[in-house]
């Protein structure tokens, strides 16, 4: 199974990920960043762009690595990513259905005084203009597509450990 963290840049998918993991027997935490990463270190490299995700290999990259992962690991996948673009949500959730892997999908969600205090005043990472950036599309997809398509979880006055509790116990219902 693969458990889907989403939300946008700095509302806590990182650390509720994390903390989910030790909640969930036999699982681990994936970043799928980790393959845009791979992707952005190609030489020459591809096309610009402003995010990862808009390069087409990108999606089905992260269902195969996913799958490849629970096919050696089993258990479960916890996966803290980003996703505002509805049609590249369906292509990984198609692709991940093609190989019949279960996927729950959590929307971590914030108002947006609360988020923008957090992005301000992150003790590890700083103010970021990147996170900033996010949120004006975040609050669009949100409003077209994305509470539609995820289980949210309000995170504007719990902690991370809170979120992560009620991911997990969502899994058992």
């Amino acid at each position: 199974m693969i458990v889907w963290l989403n939300g946008t840049h700095g509302v806590g998918k990182t650390t509720t990920s994390a903390l989910l993991q030790a909640l969930i027997p036999d699982s681990r935490v994936f970043d799928a960043e980790k393959v845009g990463e791979t992707l952005m270190d190609l030489r020459p490299s591809l096309p610009e762009t402003d995010n990862f995700q808009h390069w087409p290999p990108w999606r089905p990259l992260v269902v195969d690595t996913a799958r490849r992962i629970l096919d050696y690991t089993g258990g479960t996948l916890v996966i803290p990513m980003t996703v505002l673009v509805e049609q590249y949500w369906q292509e990984i959730s198609v692709g991940l259905a093609a190989h019949a892997i279960p996927i729950r999908h959590f929307l971590l969600h914030a108002d947006p005084d609360t988020l923008r205090g957090r992005i301000e005043n992150d003790p590890v990472m700083g103010y970021s203009t990147f996170r900033i950036k996010y949120m004006e599309p975040y609050t669009a997809a949100y409003a077209d597509w994305l509470r539609d398509e995820a289980e949210i979880i309000d995170t504007s006055h719990i902690s991370p450990s809170e979120a992560a509790r009620l991911v997990a116990n969502a899994l058992h219902d």
